[in-house]
């Protein structure tokens, strides 16, 4: 089958090849593959920023979402059957949706939501879990509550503007001033145009800030919360609890302690707590995800489509850090 693959780490590697279609699992539901999705883990993979907590085997074949057909189910598969519509964000250890065909345990798949299109179900996966890992699951967010969302206009900001508002939280954002009227269109309250304003002047006592950005950001976001607050950040640095979720060892559990000792000492100097969420993945999570869609609660935002021979200039696009929402890339 075709697939978009890397034989090496590096930030411009990966070819268009042929590999064997995967092997199906008593548990595995094989999928056809009708659109996948960028996200900026796929870079980060590229570039071996994950080698050290996910030592993949080359020749690896890249992407975290999709959305298709089954053609084909394991033995003890009881869920799914060949024919049914399907999304997922595959297991981290069972990457490779740039591809045909992709075999994805069942516990990781969804029924797609009906009123939307494959393209729009490729965008949804891996985003739409961050958001609600970090806002349902991690941070338990309530109503009334305040939260502060950066980079809104991205792939994960987009997806968890919609859902803080669903669970009727009031959602702060950053954006540049091309997107201000866009997000608010989402549902943020209060937007920060990040080129005109520093959030951590104007904004004060919240309850809640989910980071995407880079370190500087991160410490800045302290300011914004009130005693209690949480900072939870999904662009790093891991902590030792990250650690022993993913069964690393010992000494990995030691350098992630230190790399977020920093972050958590001021956290708690502030009476404010730190923590780091990598996303997983959860087929009911995604089924609640499913129900916001097709109720209109959550609508899915697609920046641009490419096809799959252009797999890679739309990693690059992505790259430049200037999509609205996801990029998809079109395979059937």
């Amino acid at each position: 089958m075709k697939a978009f693959l890397i034989d090496r780490y590096g930030k411009n590697t990966g070819r268009l090849g042929e590999v064997p279609a995967p092997a199906v699992g008593a548990h595995d539901v094989l999928i056809e593959v009708h659109a996948s999705s960028i996200n900026l883990l796929d870079s980060k993979i590229r570039k071996g920023e994950f080698k050290l907590i996910l030592p993949y085997s080359f020749p690896l074949v890249l992407g975290n979402d999709l959305a298709g057909v089954v053609v084909a189910v394991g033995a003890q598969v009881k869920r799914f059957k060949p024919g049914d519509e399907v999304y997922a964000r595959p297991p981290e250890a069972r990457i490779g949706t740039f591809a045909e065909l992709i075999a994805v345990h069942e516990n990781a798949v969804a029924l797609k939501p009906a009123n939307i299109n494959m393209a729009q179900a490729a965008s949804i996966p891996l985003v739409a879990l961050t958001a609600w890992q970090v806002l349902v699951e991690t941070a338990q967010l309530k109503r009334g509550q305040k939260v502060l969302i950066h980079a809104g206009s991205g792939g994960v900001g987009s997806l968890a503007i919609q859902l803080a508002k669903h669970l009727g939280a009031f959602v702060a954002t950053t954006t540049s001033t091309t997107n201000v009227e866009w997000v608010k269109a989402l549902g943020a309250d209060r937007v920060i145009d990040y080129t005109q304003q520093n959030f951590d002047s104007v904004l004060h006592d919240y309850d809640l800030v989910l980071n995407s950005l880079g370190a500087d950001v991160l410490e800045q976001s302290l300011k914004v919360l009130k005693p209690g607050g949480q900072l939870i950040s999904i662009s790093g640095p891991p902590t030792a609890q990250f650690a022993q979720e993913q069964g690393l060892s010992w000494p990995l559990k030691q350098i992630m302690r230190l790399l977020s000792l920093g972050i958590r000492r001021k956290a708690r100097k502030r009476a404010a707590s730190y923590a780091f969420v990598f996303m997983r993945a959860n087929g009911a999570q995604l089924q609640h995800i499913t129900a916001l869609i097709e109720a209109g609660i959550i609508k899915p935002v697609v920046d641009r489509t490419f096809t799959f021979e252009s797999t890679a200039q739309a990693l690059k696009y992505v790259e430049q850090g200037h999509a609205k929402g996801k990029v998809v890339v079109t395979i059937k």
